[in-house]
């Protein structure tokens, strides 16, 4: 390589590894969100759940996602062009630092269910959909997007004019899919919606955790959306990625805001829930397409993210849809309304491309996770037995405590 290659082949491949570690780090997030949202007695079990699932979706995507996804083996002898099998060195930025910068998505997407099905999931039930689904599910409608291969052999997305940047629906909306098939699987908590038609609320027990995962999640949301740029070493290149976090920026702030003026209107309080789904749910609005928005458009994308999931939330509750963190709205409506949002500011994308793409998605990821779902409830309980619920996960499940030195 001549200097000049071989520098941006390094400032490349240090951006890939920083921003692949800033999307690592939203699994803290992720961990402290859902930990700050569901009850005390279920905190010590949804903590287990976000960190082995981090590990197994790290495991399997080496094993055997990437293969599926992309082609080309990882787990004996590395990537071909990163220095590990000998081949020469390629223009843009190692390969394993792509295969990190991957793999951070795939955890990403299983974090989302964690949530969904969370306090009443069994926890190995858990982990082995997490097996499933980080290893074939994910990789499959991966390989129809970003891999670039017709769907089934029959279409290609991205000759319909199917565009998403950093995935509000490969990843996002693909965790929301997989959320609402455990849903409606393992039923709504007990006690949650009475026979009257009743709707009860179950408040999370650590609203400054919660906060902070918010926070987490936004700051990890610069390396998910400025990572996917691919690129920094050219002055083109790193103007592109200071736009992308511009824009995420403006997004998360324009879901917030919207998000707590709805709720104030509709509930008379300043619902603190709402506001931090409204930060998440600008974040997700914005990643199909953070790369062409003025930072104007880009807020009123978030905005309508914020205002959409406090009406999905209220919407998926009378339906009798639990999902104690609002996962499913957040990731799943939200993420369906950041692809529709691409074509109003890319050339490239269509309404009708993003409508098929994001079906596609949907379809074979919720028919599959349910279909998963089932099979591993014939082997072993999917759901914990009403004592256990009552108990709590952490003790029926992990036989630890969060808490120990509080009593109700």
């Amino acid at each position: 390589m001549e200097a000049t290659a071989e520098l941006s082949y390094a400032l490349n491949t240090f951006y890939f590894l920083v921003c692949g570690a800033l999307v690592m780090w939203m699994a803290a997030g992720f961990a402290m969100l859902e930990a700050g949202l569901v009850r005390s007695k279920n905190t010590t079990e949804i903590l287990t759940k976000n960190v082995v699932l981090f590990a197994i979706a790290c495991t399997m995507y080496m094993v055997v996602g990437y293969d599926i996804m992309y082609g080309g083996g990882v787990l004996l002898d590395g990537l071909a062009g990163d220095g590990v099998t000998g081949a020469d060195e390629p223009a843009g930025y190692a390969p394993s630092a792509d295969f990190y910068f991957q793999v951070v998505f795939v955890a990403t997407a299983m974090s989302i269910v964690s949530g969904a099905v969370a306090e009443r999931m069994k926890l190995f039930a858990f982990l082995i959909f997490a097996v499933v689904m980080t290893s074939f599910i994910y990789p499959m409608e991966g390989s129809w997007t970003w891999g670039g291969n017709p769907v089934f052999g029959l279409y290609t997305l991205g000759d319909l004019g199917f565009v998403d940047f950093a995935g509000s629906g490969i990843v996002h909306m693909a965790g929301a899919a997989a959320g609402l098939a455990g849903v409606l699987t393992i039923g709504a908590r007990k006690g949650k919606y009475g026979a009257d038609g009743s709707i009860n609320a179950m408040p999370g027990a650590n609203m400054p955790l919660a906060t902070l995962g918010t926070f987490i999640l936004w700051m990890g949301w610069f390396g998910f959306n400025g990572g996917s740029v691919l690129a920094t070493a050219t002055v083109s290149d790193a103007n592109a990625v200071a736009v992308v976090f511009l824009n995420t920026n403006a997004a998360a702030s324009g879901g917030c805001i919207v998000a707590l003026l709805v709720a104030k209107s509709v509930f008379g309080k300043a619902d603190l829930t709402m506001a931090l789904n409204g930060c998440l749910a600008g974040l997700v609005a914005i990643t199909a397409g953070p790369d062409t928005p003025s930072p104007l458009v880009a807020t009123i994308i978030g905005g309508l993210g914020g205002a959409l999931v406090v009406g999905s939330i209220v919407t998926l509750d009378k339906l009798n849809i639990d999902d104690p963190v609002g996962a499913i709205s957040v990731h799943g409506t939200v993420g369906l309304l950041g692809l529709l949002a691409v074509p109003f500011t890319n050339s490239d994308a269509s309404i009708s491309g993003q409508l098929i793409g994001g079906a596609t998605i949907f379809v074979w990821v919720f028919v599959t996770s349910f279909l998963t779902f089932k099979l591993i409830g014939i082997v072993m309980p999917v759901r914990v037995s009403d004592e256990e619920e009552e108990m709590g996960s952490d003790i029926a499940e992990c036989g630890l405590e969060a808490y120990p030195e509080f009593k109700a």
